[in-house]
């Protein structure tokens, strides 16, 4: 679990999570936040309405096995119930850090595909810039 807080700790750092109740909310309607963690002894409205910002995309949400006061020392609050990834592969990794269990097995499989096709287009421009600059079209 403390690798996946790490993972966490990273994304906040890096600019790719979003932390709180509106800004997930915000980024799960802009279609941006490919995973929503909630912590586990979170209030049954804060996992209802993660799972509504979920619903009916792609975006997954998970329930995790700590205290919102653990979470929140991981990202450098006193405490957070509620917390979103941005990034396909960032989120990929987090999970696989989780203990497996049939939800993050299903999360696991939607992540790697959303992580390929990102691959897939930062390769494509890349080979696009280096068209560019030798000239091609």
């Amino acid at each position: 679990m403390d690798k996946a807080l790490n993972y966490l700790s990273l994304a906040r750092k890096g600019g790719l999570a979003e932390l709180g109740e509106e800004p997930v909310g915000a980024a799960a309607r802009a279609g941006k936040a490919h995973l929503i963690l909630v912590a586990g002894d979170a209030s049954d409205h804060t996992w209802r309405r993660a799972k509504s910002f979920a619903a009916g995309t792609d975006q997954q949400c998970l329930r995790l096995e700590v205290t919102k006061e653990r979470l929140g020392v991981a990202v450098g609050r006193t405490s957070l119930a509620i917390a979103a990834v941005t990034d396909p592969r960032l989120a990929l990794a987090l999970v696989s850090a989780l203990p497996q269990t049939d939800q993050t097995q299903a999360a696991a499989a939607v992540l790697t595909l959303k992580a390929n096709r990102a691959k897939q287009r930062q390769d494509e421009a890349k080979a696009h810039r280096r068209n560019l600059r030798r000239g091609k079209k």
